[in-house]
């Protein structure tokens, strides 16, 4: 029994033996020194031999930290992170290469193979994910999430971009926002654009100062500057176009070079510009509008177009042409019923007067109203006015040569009054 006891306490002891000879770091990949540097990895820190000036710095990795000299307080952990600082401070990189080209930057944070690896003396960027800022060098205020955001940014700055390859081929553009997959993914100079959503902004270079908002929200756009989507597919086509608002799923859709529109709701046209349209035919079939009804205003009657355009009816003679009197043109207004009646929409069942637009069709075609598809539905009562005047005139002016028929017949008759007087005096 003595005997296996000590032949278990000897076994237990070289267990123990071995277990801290296979614990232990070789000498060659330790580099801690005196100034509170702690490097694990072969070169980590510039290797057991190295001069390093720098304090508090961690390394763990082959060649993680390798070229500090006087660079403090950095972390690093991965093959060749932040290999080439020389003085920058307080740095952090996990993952192979992150901030490999390092060397003055500071406050920097990447996280991912080969983030922020062409860093130079960019200072306070954030990186995470596969190739995050990978080729920025200079830029500073970045924030990159997600595999390839930000990837070809090498001077722009206050850029964030979260999302697998968002503001991808960026590279001098600045105070950018893309949120979503490939959103803002072509752009490269552009500034103060804000993208959120799948492929928003997609194919945006050098425009400024858009905002997309919904899966592939303007992401037609090239170097339209100032427009304002919101809505899956708004302003989808556009390339050039500027100063744009879209409002809804596919708003302003067809607009491509067009700018000062404002679609709501509406698909827009290809190159209009200046031109607001809301809602869409046979979709939206009503109208409602508060502030309108029993204010009262001066100024022109609003009148709309088979398209459903608004305006006013002008009067001045440069808006004209082939100008002409009516002549006898209003002759057959006598020839139109005047009717009462009451609208079959009114519940109160109001009566009014006017006429029956299919009448007005047989005698005056270019007096009814009718739809896009050529449909009768109204009468353009503001051309009876002129045409009533052009009648009273007429008739004045027949009732001035009565007047002055009566007085000749008058005067003639006094005549021939005298006439018979003298004759009955002789």
């Amino acid at each position: 029994m003595k005997t296996l006891y000590q032949s278990l306490l000897l076994a237990i002891s070289a267990l123990a033996l071995a277990g801290t000879a296979l614990a232990q770091v070789p000498s060659s990949n330790d580099t801690s020194d005196a100034n509170a540097n702690t490097g694990m990895g072969t070169g980590a820190l510039g290797g057991p031999a190295a001069t390093n000036g720098g304090v508090d710095n961690t390394a763990s990795g082959f060649q993680a930290l390798h070229s500090n000299t006087n660079g403090c307080c950095n972390t690093a952990s991965g093959t060749s992170a932040l290999y080439s600082n020389t003085t920058g401070n307080d740095n952090t990189a996990f993952g192979a290469d992150a901030l490999l080209e390092n060397t003055t930057g500071y406050q920097n944070t990447a996280t991912g193979e080969i983030a922020l690896s062409a860093n130079t003396s960019g200072s306070l960027n954030t990186a995470a994910g596969y190739g995050a800022l990978a080729n920025n060098q200079t830029g500073d205020f970045n924030t990159a999430s997600g595999a390839s955001a930000l990837y070809a940014n090498t001077t722009g700055s206050n850029n964030t971009a979260a999302g697998f390859y968002a503001l991808y081929n960026n590279t001098t553009g600045a105070n950018n926002t893309a949120s979503g997959y490939e959103a803002l993914f072509s752009n490269t100079g552009g500034n103060y654009n804000n993208a959120s959503g799948y492929l928003a902004l997609h194919d945006n270079t050098t425009g400024s100062q858009n905002s997309a908002s919904g899966v592939q929200a303007l992401y037609g756009n090239h170097t339209g500057n100032y427009n304002t989507a919101s809505g899956t597919d708004a302003l989808y086509s556009n390339t050039g176009g500027s100063s744009n608002i879209a409002e809804g799923y596919k708003a302003g859709y067809n607009l491509t070079t067009g700018s000062n529109n404002i679609d709501i709701g509406n698909l827009g046209v290809a190159a209009e510009s200046g031109t607001i349209r809301i809602g869409t035919t046979s979709t939206q079939t009503k109208t409602f509008i508060a502030g309108i009804y029993g204010t009262s205003v001066t100024g022109s009657a609003v009148v709309v177009s088979s398209t459903g355009q608004l305006g006013v009816t002008v009067s001045s003679e440069r808006f004209k042409t082939a100008i002409a009197p009516m002549g006898s043109a209003t002759a057959k207004l006598g020839q139109l019923r005047p009717v009462s009646f009451k609208l079959k929409s009114d519940a109160k069942g109001t009566r009014q007067y006017g006429l029956i637009a299919e009448e007005v069709a047989k005698v005056y075609p270019e007096l009814v109203i009718r739809n896009e598809s050529g449909r009768i539905d109204g009468v353009r009562y503001d051309e009876l006015a002129p045409m009533l005047l052009n009648e009273v005139q007429q008739q004045a002016a027949e009732i001035h040569g009565l007047k002055q028929l009566v007085l000749e017949m008058h005067a003639g008759l006094l005549k021939l009054q005298a006439k018979d007087a003298l004759v009955t005096q002789r």
